[in-house]
């Protein structure tokens, strides 16, 4: 998180957790007047909750339409490297958040080579939850955008990308679908009118919607999450601060006495060799 929002004012996981904890506060209260109150009370108290309920699972929470190559549970999940890589590093990350951003430009370089040599399979849950708290739809439509790249079969090219020029977290410069498209410009084969048509028409927004409907179930609580073999590896495994180097040494230390995967990408082109500028404030172009 940067200085500037740290100075006098919350971050957007911390107005989360914020309100998740206010919400299970206020479910334990109304528990509390539920199991106190008279047996009718309680009775339709129970048959409102019921078709509460009812009608909340009678909503499809399986997208109409996923990415294609998307994996898991409804298709959830991104995946990038070697299906038969011996390890399996497991992300969940937000287009608005800093935090990842810091992540992925460090990060980055190191995963994609991993990946490349056949030692780790990356799985991405894309999720957008900053939007709630901080004004603005660039974690949904950066997530959709993501979608659309992944469905082009240019997942980590735009991923890459995408981080790289990552604005301020206040800044909705990737609600901007203009934006969005317009970083695609440098990725062969990526900048298409499918792709085009993809991001404006917000083609794969139901399946953004699960995949933070399922995060919101889940125990994590904030992003970037990282976790190695199951094991969370983001700040630290163990005693140990990650780093490039101490991520290929764990990585390396997994796969020990193990048959590498297949090198590759899992149909994802190579990283391109000239990529887009790398200005944290990437100007917004018309209509979002």
């Amino acid at each position: 998180m940067s200085e500037k929002n740290r100075d006098g004012k919350r971050t957007a996981r911390e107005r989360m957790q914020e309100e998740r904890a206010a919400q299970e506060a206020k479910a334990r209260r109304n528990k509390k007047l539920i199991v106190g109150g008279s047996v009718l009370a309680v009775i339709a108290v129970a048959a409102v909750v019921g078709v509460v309920v009812q009608n909340n699972r009678s909503k499809p929470e399986t997208p109409v339409a996923a990415p294609a190559g998307t994996i898991g549970d409804k298709n959830l999940v991104i995946p990038v490297g070697s299906a038969n890589a011996p390890s399996t590093l497991t992300v969940y990350e937000d287009p608005r958040c800093p935090a990842c951003g810091a992540f992925e430009r460090e990060f980055g370089p190191t995963i994609d080579q991993l990946e490349d040599q056949g030692k780790l399979f990356v799985n991405y849950h894309i999720v957008s939850f900053i939007d709630r708290a901080v004004p603005g739809k660039g974690s949904r439509a950066g997530a959709n955008a993501l979608g659309c790249a992944q469905n082009a079969g240019h997942f980590r090219d735009y991923h890459d990308v995408l981080y790289r020029n990552q604005p301020d977290e206040t800044n909705d410069a990737f609600g901007n679908k203009a934006t969005l498209i317009a970083l695609a410009k440098p990725i062969p084969g990526l900048d298409t009118p499918a792709f085009q048509a993809c991001v404006n028409d917000n083609a794969f927004g139901g399946w953004v919607s699960a995949v933070q409907q399922d995060f919101d179930k889940s125990n994590f609580k904030s992003t970037p999450t990282v976790l190695l073999n199951g094991e969370p590896v983001y700040p630290k495994m163990g005693t140990e601060e990650i780093t490039p180097a101490n991520l290929v040494k764990w990585v390396d230390a997994a796969n020990q006495g193990k048959t590498l995967g297949t090198p590759g990408t899992n149909g994802q082109s190579a990283a391109p060799t000239s990529t887009a500028s790398e200005s944290n404030n990437p100007s917004p172009g018309a209509g979002g």
